[in-house]
């Protein structure tokens, strides 16, 4: 439509021929002349009509060129399906102050409207963020959905890879436990070099099991430790053989060479019922871990409990060797039920499925930020979708191998939603509210180093982006949608808990900075961080059991190679469990990376330049990365923006 054309309901201009000439999975451009002076151009109407078989067309944009040679972008990026029309406006950004006519306020308002009743909120389970308001893949709205929905079915790619690993004649062998440790290289897949390999010839060892709390795919629990609490009453005289330094443990602690990890959320959660057959348990565990002179993070104190008694002894890295094997896969198997539940799950997954909802319904495609965050929200709903009819629902695929399957994955959810705070998705924030942040005090933390790297070229990034729109924070204050996305997410993601420390409104550009760059480096760089890794550290199952079939021990010197063994997940577990991991560690097909944006939805030579500059810093961090991690036994890529996908689509 033009100024020219506004009291005119449409006007077509060959649209029924381009639709005619258009087949099944053809990709083409089409010229389409128009003799009349349409005067300047505000707004382009699609309309596609329906068949007796289903076309949906996907239209990536329209280039109009204006008789004075002038080029014109609208872009769409969208399905246009059955007998729906779509209205584009040209692709320069606009805020809402900047729609002057009538018929621009109009459009921008009727597409929130329409897009408020396609993307509407529920809640999944009490407690938890709310979720789209969907129950399958297939009555979402069809721009989101994935373009094969067989590439994200749970069942066939867990299948799949079982095949692929050559494991599936195990997988239906459950309550068949393994011989001993040797028995699980038989659905092991060596691959040269690779960290899994590492960690199968390393994996009793202390130093590989204080290093995953640094840089393993859970990096996120350890703290430096302040005091000793007195739910675990460890002594000087009972690590003394541990500590290098002729310190006590008090003036260790005060000296920050103590950390600690506590799985206190797993305490009282309901163990997996789901198989009358086999009898799973989940533990609390708290550890204790020791900065030696060499800078190695080492465990130096395990309590399975967190109550201290006589029944939940200490157990210390000079007891029986079985013993202390014993309570360190007990934390490896809790800190897998944290990972995959909590910082997995919760933390990227449910938090950037609110994100992306909020987008949809608050920011039209014509607004910057939705320009901005739209390439980071692609697939998000859709895979937590198919995760909740698939996945983690009842009598799910994460029934069959997990000890918090069943139930005990909600609760878990339900509980740390008090921990989830804005604060502790402020990447640096974070880090230094848990005493982490020192480079000199605990120099190989990469996790935290790379981290910090990516959240200052998306936060320089953000900013470059807020100053081409917004000229004062004047200007962020009176943008309502921006306001009414802010206040979405606050309400339904976070529940209109104050505690969480969520903004309800946004007033200065600085402040909007540093939340696009919580959305932007939590469903990209924080998802990478703990997804892709899953393969490499939990494919050996002695090294993340993802349950136990014994209790933890409840004394020193009874446990033996045939106890652990029968502790750990049997046969078909541990081929689900395998699937799982290989299946959830692989990137999709045609992934598009950080800093990567095929799709124009800006059209403004200020904001590629932006989007040139976010490129060349990621490029310079990816350099760095490659040759810190050259010829190191076990590198660190996961933050590699080379590898870090823009959104959580897997």
């Amino acid at each position: 439509m033009s100024d020219r054309l506004t009291k005119c309901p449409s006007c077509f201009l060959g649209v029924r021929w381009i639709t005619d000439c258009i087949s099944a999975l053809q990709v083409d451009s089409y010229d389409v002349n128009v003799e009349e002076d349409l005067g300047e151009i505000q707004l382009i109407k699609i309309e596609k009509r329906k068949y007796w078989y289903q076309d949906d067309w996907y239209l990536k944009y329209i280039t109009v060129k204006t008789p004075l040679g002038d080029y014109l972008e609208f872009p769409c990026y969208r399905w246009i399906t059955d007998e729906k029309e779509i209205v584009l406006r040209d692709g320069r950004a606009k805020l809402p102050r900047d729609d002057k006519t009538q018929i621009l306020k109009q459009h921008r308002r009727k597409e929130l409207e329409d897009r408020q009743k396609m993307y509407r909120w529920k809640e999944w389970h009490p407690g938890f963020p709310l979720s789209i308001d969907a129950h399958s893949h297939s009555e979402l709205p069809r721009d989101i959905q994935f373009d094969n929905e067989k590439g994200i079915d749970f069942i066939l790619n867990y299948s799949k890879a079982m095949e692929n690993l050559y494991i599936n004649r195990f997988m239906h062998m459950f309550q068949s436990s393994w011989s001993d440790f040797a028995d699980f290289e038989k659905i092991f897949v060596r691959i040269s070099n690779t960290i899994s390999e590492y960690v199968m010839q390393h994996w009793k060892e202390d130093f590989m099991f204080g290093y995953q709390f640094l840089n393993g795919c859970n990096p996120v629990l350890i703290r430096r430790c302040t005091e000793i609490p007195k739910k675990f009453p460890v002594t000087t005289a009972m690590v003394e053989c541990s500590l290098e330094r002729n310190l006590t443990l008090e003036e260790e602690v005060k000296q920050g060479n103590i950390f600690i990890v506590d799985y206190e959320l797993l305490d009282g959660v309901d163990a997996n019922k789901t198989d009358p057959c086999t009898i799973q348990y989940l533990a609390a565990p708290i550890c204790l871990l020791y900065k030696n002179l060499e800078n190695k993070i080492l465990p130096i104190a395990i309590q399975l409990g967190q109550k201290p008694g006589p029944e939940n002894p200490i157990f210390l890295p000079s007891d029986a060797m079985y013993d202390w094997l014993l309570a360190k896969i007990w934390v490896r198997s809790s800190d897998f039920h944290i990972h995959q539940t909590v910082t997995h799950l919760l933390r990227t997954h449910l938090v950037s499925e609110v994100f992306s909802i909020a987008m949809f319904r608050q920011l039209p495609a014509v607004h910057p930020l939705f320009k901005l965050l739209v390439p980071h929200m692609r697939f998000t709903i859709a895979i937590n979708t198919k995760a909740r009819e698939q996945l983690i629902c009842e009598c799910g695929l994460f029934d069959k191998a997990n000890a918090t399957g069943g139930g005990g994955h909600v609760q878990m959810v339900q509980k740390a939603m008090k921990d989830l705070t804005y604060s502790s998705l402020c990447f640096p924030e974070e880090i230094k509210a848990k005493g982490m942040d020192s480079q000199e005090d605990i120099p190989y933390y990469y996790y935290r180093d790379d981290g910090i790297k990516v959240w200052e070229a998306i936060k320089s990034f953000a900013e470059d982006v807020i100053h081409i729109y917004y000229e004062s924070d004047e200007v962020v204050s009176e943008d309502v949608e921006l306001q009414a996305f802010v206040k979405d997410i606050y309400v339904y993601g976070m529940r209109g808990v104050k505690a969480s420390g969520f903004p309800k409104m946004i007033k200065t550009r600085e402040k909007l900075a540093e939340y696009l760059t919580v959305v932007i480096f939590t469903t990209s760089a924080q998802h990478a961080a703990v997804n892709f890794g899953q393969y490499d550290w939990c494919s050996w199952i002695p090294n993340a059991p993802p349950t136990m079939r014994c209790p933890p021990p409840t004394e020193k010197g009874t446990v033996t190679i045939e106890q652990i063994v029968e502790s750990l997940p049997d046969r078909g577990r541990s081929c689900w469990h395998l699937g799982a991991v290989w299946a959830l560690s692989q990137f999709q097909d045609n992934e598009l990376f950080l800093g990567m944006y095929p799709d124009e939805h800006f059209v403004e030579k200020p904001v590629k330049e932006a989007m040139a500059k976010f490129r060349k810093n990621l490029d310079e961090i990816v350099s760095t990365i490659t040759e810190r991690n050259k010829n190191k036994k076990l590198p660190y890529y996961y933050l590699s923006p080379d590898r870090i996908p823009n959104s959580v689509a897997v």
